[in-house]
């Protein structure tokens, strides 16, 4: 049996996966608060929708996919219930595998996991990182699940902010380059549908060149960049207003902040 203690947008995603990859939705349990939600996600999915303690005490896989500061008291009121054998995976943002191990009962196998927004359309990135007591067994298991919404690396737990400051938060720098270019083409004068169009198009073939080419980025930009050329023109702009270092900036930023969660 398998468990999802949060339900929202992440939750979710993560439930539409499981049952579209063939899990049966009588061996899924959720957990949703919202009379409302809960009874949609009942019609929706055909999903059994149960208290934590229930879900705690019956799964033998208990996904954890709430918000980081409603963590702890979660951990600490479904500790008791947990099965021994039980594997516990937190998508939650900022919460090691250390936090998650002092809140739970002795060797109870944890799986730190840290999916990104585009798992809601099942092109997910997400990297996964074992506990003390995870076993290769459970991390296979916890890949398994998670390969539902997309694509899954492991990594050791040192540099799971890292994997936050680039695929987890990476998906808004996206979107912050696709709205300035968008914004740049209607103050231009281009229709903003027309500019739309250009420019999700170019980010989405850019990005599966990229996936799919096997060459370096800068091979890629070098390909389209001609002496003396438009692209030349832009990219000595760029480099002018220090992007380079923006961006890098940025993810440190996005690195440490995460780093402070983690700390409480």
């Amino acid at each position: 049996m398998i468990a999802i203690i949060g339900a929202g947008k992440m939750g979710e995603a993560l439930l539409a996966g499981m049952l579209n990859t063939g899990h049966d939705p009588a061996d899924v349990l959720v957990t949703e608060p919202r009379e409302d939600h809960a009874l949609a996600l009942r019609a929706r999915y055909g999903v059994e929708v149960v208290t934590a303690d229930e879900a705690a005490s019956r799964a033998g896989t208990l996904i954890l996919a709430l918000k980081p500061q409603d963590m702890v008291a979660l951990l600490d009121g479904i500790a008791p219930a947990l099965k021994a054998d039980c594997l516990v995976v937190s998508v939650a943002a900022g919460i090691t595998t250390a936090v998650l191990e002092k809140h739970l009962a002795a060797d109870i196998a944890v799986v730190r996991a840290m999916p990104n927004t585009p798992a809601l359309v099942g092109l997910g990135m997400t990297a996964i990182a074992a506990g003390r007591h995870a076993s290769e067994a459970d991390l296979d298991r916890a890949e398994s699940l998670l390969r539902s919404v997309g694509e899954v690396l492991r990594v050791p737990e040192a540099h799971m902010d890292t994997v936050t400051a680039l695929s987890g938060t990476g998906p808004a720098y996206f979107y912050f380059i696709a709205e300035t270019m968008i914004e740049a083409g209607v103050l231009m004068g281009m229709p903003r549908t027309t500019a739309e169009k250009l420019v999700t198009q170019t980010i989405t073939g850019s990005a599966a060149m990229l996936r799919d080419s096997g060459e370096h980025p800068v091979v890629l930009r070098e390909a389209v960049s001609s002496p003396g050329g438009t692209t030349a023109a832009a990219v000595r702009e760029l480099e002018r207003h220090g992007v380079r270092t923006a961006f890098t900036d940025a993810i440190e930023a996005a690195r440490n902040r995460s780093r402070e969660l983690s700390e409480g």
